[in-house]
């Protein structure tokens, strides 16, 4: 009797062992099962270790890519394939940031009953967000020059255009030496971080508004120059009496540079953060670059020149993006995507009274300086940047904002490397993207 109990025991402990681990390997595959699928050893999911499988759309359902096998095709026109070059990807996975490479998981079609079985045997369609049409627009704007654009609505965080240049055709791609210095495998938007210059007087101005009592009260004197214990913070020009309004409006450095210095270090340096511009994000997993605050000493004119937007400043234009998605919509930035679903995850990163007053301030910098025909019909909030870069090139030009639109709540970033006056080089460049974005 003992024996048999001794038995039945151990069979009992048997079966509770293997039903343990049978448990054990079901969560594992539950939750692991997709990247198990999707590792590149998998020979159904890659070929000679390039995904094999899938479909990329743009949010119109105009085919980007398509695989089969180890043959990859994209889009029918070259315009296309070029200017989505960065947010689909190309042949050989060069381009991290891509959707080919990004979404692989989702792109070889597990699920959890017939794993990478279907019928076809074609993988999943993902389906970006973007308009390759608007792409077309931004990549024609940039005219062959190095750079970024991306447009979002800032709504729903669905970013609608995203183009960095140089690029190429990846149906024809080029040899690329080793030593090749352009940086076109870089995603400018989501991996790069640059010299921001005047766009950044938004994080100063968020600061003064947000640390500064009675700031509608205050005023600058710009001779032209501002004296900082022996250095000079220049402007372009003498601007005379400025209230802060019009300081922003005509980008007043000495402005800017004494409400730097009246902030403090500190105060800049902790509003950069909470803003965004010091850290990384995720767009649908996919991380940004980080930027730097170098704040300076206190009284100094490095501080002086990093709250104009130089110095050591840099920031990533998916950051400044952000930032004035946030101001759009009153201090709530919503998350940014490339592909559905979509998140419903906002941040606020100030207060809607701080965002209407530098909504306002934005649509005045239009009115007051860019001139309103430039941008016809419009209703356009903006702050243009021109950053110093040294090493006798040209400055990099930037132009961010909205639009005041219910129809069309757009918010876009342009940066163009040394490409001169931010207004003008990179305000042209808006221009043309957001007229064929609100003409669609």
């Amino acid at each position: 009797m003992n024996k048999i109990r001794r038995r039945t025991v151990s069979v009992l402990i048997l079966v509770f062992a293997i039903a343990a681990g049978l448990c054990v390997y079901i969560v594992k595959f539950a939750v692991n099962g997709r990247s198990w699928a999707s590792f590149s050893a998998n020979g159904n999911a890659y070929y000679e270790g390039r995904l094999a499988l899938g479909t990329v759309t743009d949010r119109n359902g105009v085919v980007l890519a398509s695989i089969d096998g180890g043959s990859r095709v994209f889009a029918d026109e070259r315009l296309m394939r070029v200017s989505t070059l960065h947010a689909v990807g190309d042949r050989y996975g060069n381009i991290g940031t891509g959707a080919l490479k990004a979404f692989a998981s989702q792109l070889v079609g597990y699920n959890p009953v017939t794993g990478l079985y279907s019928l076809d045997g074609n993988g999943a369609t993902v389906k970006l967000t973007i308009d390759s049409k608007l792409n077309a627009a931004a990549y024609k704007a940039m005219d062959g020059r190095s750079g970024c654009v991306a447009v979002a609505d800032y709504k729903t965080g669905e970013v609608l255009c995203m183009v960095s240049t140089p690029s190429f055709d990846p149906a024809d791609p080029p040899t690329i030496a080793s030593d090749d210095t352009s940086g076109v495998y870089i995603n400018r938007f989501l991996s790069s971080s640059f010299t921001p210059g005047s766009v950044f007087k938004l994080v100063t101005l968020t600061s003064a508004i947000e640390n500064i009592d009675s700031l509608s009260d205050w005023s600058f004197d710009c001779d032209g120059s501002l004296d900082v214990n022996g250095d000079a913070v220049t402007c372009t020009r003498a601007h005379g009496e400025l209230k802060v309004e019009d300081a922003l409006a005509v980008s007043c450095n000495g402005a800017f540079a004494e409400l730097s210095l009246k902030l403090g270090g500190d105060a800049l340096a902790k509003t950069a953060d909470k803003l965004g511009m010091t850290g990384r994000m995720k767009i649908s997993g996919i991380s940004t670059a980080a930027g730097q605050f170098a704040k300076g000493a206190d009284k100094s004119s490095d501080l002086a020149w990093s709250g104009v937007g130089q110095y050591e400043d840099q920031v990533n234009p998916a950051e400044m993006l952000r930032l004035v998605m946030a101001i759009a919509n009153g201090g709530r930035a919503r998350q940014m995507t490339l592909k559905s679903p979509r998140s419903l995850d906002e941040s606020r990163l100030m207060t809607a009274a701080t965002a209407d007053k530098i909504a306002e301030m934005m649509s005045y910098c239009v009115k007051k300086t860019y001139g309103e025909d430039n941008f016809p019909g419009l209703a356009l909030c903006a702050k243009s940047g021109t950053a110093e870069v040294g090493g006798g090139k040209d400055p990099n030009a930037w132009f961010v904002g909205f639009l005041q639109d219910t129809a069309h709540p757009l918010a876009f970033v342009v940066m163009v490397e040394n490409g001169g006056w931010g207004s003008s080089a990179a305000g042209s460049v808006a221009n043309a993207v957001l007229q064929a974005a609100v003409s669609k």
